[in-house]
């Protein structure tokens, strides 16, 4: 008995709807996603088989690299409130447009004395090299300390969460540039704390 064959016919699907919602999650996407700003202070972190991921927020990072000491805390209202507190310690002025302008930098490594100017700069002209010295931190003049400081009370006045500090130490590093900071935590009890480093395969 022979076969019956059944015609063929084509499927046409109509994509227009797929395109439109693509179109648009890139849309969002563009219009909300933040370039990633260079760092000022580019370190070359030791490497470890540990993977555990930094929150997004609520968190500070202290960077040593070049004999140099940066800080940077997550959240520009974090910032602002930050900096308003160390206005106040070292009885400074900030305008408001200061504030908005100090609130999008991520990672600084400025004198106290130098704020003002440091603020006024472009982005380009922030990261040129050796522009910023670095945060003082020595026993006669311990800013990064009021840093520190005024990031904690800032994050627990506006989160009401405890400040998570890590450290992003350049390999090459001297060790006492890095037990300087380690003292400072120590100082303010904090006894738990984050070390950055690259990701290394284990060995098999």
């Amino acid at each position: 008995m022979p076969r019956i064959k059944v015609p063929r016919k084509s499927t046409a699907i109509d994509m227009t709807a797929m395109c439109d919602v693509a179109f648009l999650l890139l849309t969002f996407f563009i219009l909300t996603a933040t370039a990633r700003q260079p760092e000022p202070l580019p370190v070359d972190t030791p490497a470890s088989t540990v993977k555990i991921k930094l929150p997004e927020t609520d968190v500070a990072t202290v960077t040593i690299g070049q004999g140099k000491i940066f800080f940077g805390v997550k959240g520009q209202q974090i910032r602002i409130n930050m900096l308003d507190r160390i206005a106040k310690r070292y009885n400074l002025q900030f305008t408001e447009q200061e504030k908005v302008r100090f609130s999008v930098v991520e990672t600084f490594g400025v004198p106290v004395a130098n704020l003002k100017q440091f603020i006024a700069l472009s982005n380009d002209e922030r990261n040129q090299a050796g522009l910023q010295p670095g945060i003082p931190a020595d026993s006669t003049d311990n800013q990064l300390h009021e840093w520190i400081l005024a990031a904690r009370y800032a994050t627990k006045e506006l989160n009401n969460k405890d400040l998570r500090l890590s450290i992003k130490g350049d390999s090459k590093e001297e060790y006492p540039q890095i037990k300087k900071v380690i003292d400072i935590f120590q100082k303010q009890k904090i006894n738990k704390f984050s070390l950055i480093t690259s990701l290394r395969q284990a060995e098999k």
